[in-house]
C-alpha cells in the first residue's frame, strides 16, 4: 500500500468539494474484465458445465465468494464449504496466471491517473478483487499512483455492499461527498452510490442503471481534473 499524499486541508474545512478520485480497477482502469470473463466460464467447467450468460452477468464486479458460489448455483449445485474454498483457490491460481501475462489499459486510464496525481488530489484504488490477484495488478497500475489500496478480501463486505468506499474514504480522511468514484459495473456503481460518492460510470461490459448520484462518460479518453471536477459538482450529494 502506498501513503505519499496526506490530505492537505481537513474535509470540514474544504466542504463538499472534490478532494480525492477513487478508483476501480477491473474494466475501469485496466482491461481485466474480459480476463475474469475467460476465467469464470473455466471454473464453470472446472464444476461440470458450461456457464449461462444470465450467470456471467450475475457474477460481473461482485465479491469472489458470491462469484464462486453463483457459478456452483448456476449448475445447480449446492457447494460444501470445502467445495466452495476449493473453487475460490482454483480461480486465484487461474487468474493469476492470466494476470501475470500483462494486463492492457483502459482507453484513457494511464493518463487520468497521472492528471489526477499531478493535481495533488487523493487517489485509492478500490477493487473487489483479492490482495493477492491486486498485487499482480499494481505491477502494471504503478502503486505510487495510490495513496492506498482496498481489496474485497480486507473489508468486511465487497461491492455492492458500501464498505469498500467507506473504507477508502475514512484512510484519506474525507466524506464520502467529497470523492469521485470511478466504476464501469452496477455491482461497483451501487457499492460507491451508497457509500454518499458520486459515481462517474464508464461502462465496460454492461448497462448501468442510472440514479442521481451517478454521471456517465463512454471513455477515460480526453478526461481533464476540471472535467472530474465539474462531473463531481454535477451528482447530487
Amino acid at each position: 500500500m502506498s501513503e505519499l499524499i496526506e490530505p492537505a486541508v481537513g474535509a470540514a474545512a474544504q466542504g463538499g468539494a472534490l478532494q480525492a478520485v477513487l478508483w476501480d480497477m477491473d474494466g475501469t482502469l485496466l482491461e481485466s474484465e474480459q480476463l475474469w470473463d475467460v476465467g469464470m466460464r473455466e471454473l464453470s467447467l472446472h464444476l461440470g458445465g458450461p456457464m449461462s450468460e444470465e450467470t456471467r452477468i450475475a457474477t460481473i464486479g461482485g465479491p469472489l465468494d458470491l462469484s464462486v458460489w453463483r457459478t456452483f448455483d448456476g449448475l445447480g449445485l449446492a457447494p460444501t464449504p470445502d467445495e466452495q474454498t476449493a473453487a475460490e483457490d482454483w480461480l486465484n491460481a487461474f487468474m493469476a496466471g492470466l494476470f501475470a501475462k500483462g494486463l492492457p489499459w483502459r482507453p484513457g486510464a494511464r493518463a487520468a491517473l497521472g492528471a489526477v496525481r499531478a493535481a495533488g488530489l487523493g487517489q485509492v484504488l478500490v477493487t473487489n478483487t483479492g490482495r493477492r490477484l491486486c498485487d499482480v495488478a499494481l505491477e502494471t497500475l504503478d502503486g505510487t499512483h495510490f495513496d492506498h489500496t482496498v481489496c474485497g478480501d480486507e473489508v468486511p463486505a465487497g461491492k455492492p455492499d458500501p464498505a469498500p468506499y467507506l473504507r477508502a474514504a475514512d484512510l484519506l480522511g474525507l466524506d464520502p461527498a467529497q470523492c469521485l468514484a470511478v466504476e464501469d459495473s452496477p455491482t461497483g456503481a451501487a457499492a460507491a452510490d451508497a457509500a454518499g460518492c458520486t459515481v462517474l460510470v464508464v461502462p465496460s461490459l454492461t448497462t448501468v442503471p442510472g440514479s442521481p448520484r451517478r454521471v456517465f462518460r463512454s471513455s477515460l479518453e480526453g478526461l481533464s481534473v476540471d472535467d472530474l471536477r465539474e462531473l463531481h459538482a454535477s451528482g447530487e450529494r
